[in-house]
């Protein structure tokens, strides 16, 4: 279900709207449904990625951490026949 929305645009926006549409042989509102849709992922990945961030200063905090030489000799085996697991926090 599609719902309608009005929006203000500064004229600028609006020129080079038209001028994407008319290039692309779509809509005004394909093209800002598209630009919206890709904002919002990336709002929903950079929430994830703060997320991910409070929980990483967390766990350090807490101790759990892991050595270095363990993540460096993880990173040396990606793309080798013997690539090593993700090395694993407290171990």
């Amino acid at each position: 279900m599609m719902s309608v929305t009005t929006v203000r645009l500064q004229a600028e926006v609006e020129q080079h709207l038209d001028a994407i549409a008319s290039r692309l042989h779509r809509s005004k509102g394909w093209i800002i449904n598209q630009a919206l849709t890709e904002y919002i992922e990336k709002q929903q990945r950079e929430q994830e990625r703060w997320q991910q961030t409070l929980e990483a200063m967390e766990s350090a905090a807490q101790g759990k951490v892991v050595d270095a030489s363990e993540v460096h000799g993880w990173l040396k085996s990606w793309g080798t026949d013997n690539e090593k697991d993700s090395p694993g926090a407290g171990k």
